[in-house]
């Protein structure tokens, strides 16, 4: 059966623009009600500013096999046990007949820090994606073929994001990956290589620039790192498990 990519790409520009509309009105009703937190933080309390992407997980659930399956999103619902900590918050958790089917997690940055901030989503990324899988080896969810792990960054296109940054390691070369890349350039090899290393099924950077809150305009870096890439992983993952039902 072919796979259904559920008509991901108008889904994903919505979800682009929701996610730079969600940000504008919780900025605006903390102005209205006096509260203005410090830097860009004002704009992601409300929560909800990925929900177009994880709408778009529940339709690839749906449209390739697995329309009964468990698709959690509320922070009660979505808690895995870990192997190097109790337990980890994902965004969404896929379950079907009890078995684990898929975890996923959606992440976004915009200016103007790129910087401390690269770095830690690379930290808890890798962190996070190490500890699931040293879980699941060690049985903690069940004796089951392997969970899907995606991983997806929307980062803000920007002069800030653009620009070539030079690093320089006290004692040894920096990896040519990123030496003179940009923060855009470095999360495209950052989700390369937890792909290529097996920490995540996909991972997937695409950018985009506050104007996209009127057309939803985003790019990708290169196919390993696209969000079709992610979609066609995801979409196979979910096919396969219908198939063994």
């Amino acid at each position: 059966m072919a796979l259904d990519l559920a008509d991901y790409e108008p889904k994903a520009r919505a979800a682009v623009q929701a996610f730079w509309g969600n940000r504008d009105s919780a900025r605006q009703a903390q102005i209205a009600a006096g509260r203005i937190a410090a830097g860009e933080r004002g704009a992601v309390t409300a929560g909800k500013n990925m929900d177009g992407f994880i709408a778009l997980i529940l339709d690839l659930v749906r449209a390739n096999g697995l329309a009964h399956a468990e698709v959690h999103r509320s922070r009660a619902l979505v808690t895995l046990p870990g192997y190097f900590r109790p337990t980890k918050l994902w965004d969404v958790l896929v379950l079907h007949q009890g078995r684990l089917v898929a975890a996923l997690e959606f992440k976004s940055q915009v200016g103007p820090s790129f910087g401390n901030n690269f770095n830690n989503r690379a930290e808890e990324a890798i962190g996070s994606a190490h500890d699931f899988q040293v879980a699941y080896r060690e049985g903690a969810f069940g004796a089951h073929p392997r969970p899907f792990l995606g991983w997806l960054m929307l980062v803000e296109d920007a002069p800030g994001s653009r620009t070539p940054v030079r690093d320089v390691a006290s004692h040894f070369r920096v990896f040519a990956a990123f030496q003179g890349a940009s923060y855009i350039q470095r999360y495209a090899v950052l989700c390369q290589r937890l792909t290529q290393e097996q920490l995540y099924s996909a991972a997937c950077v695409i950018a985009s620039p506050r104007t996209a809150v009127a057309d939803g305009e985003y790019v990708e870096l290169d196919a390993l790192t696209s969000l079709r890439a992610l979609v066609t992983t995801f979409a196979a993952h979910v096919a396969a498990e219908a198939a063994r039902s």
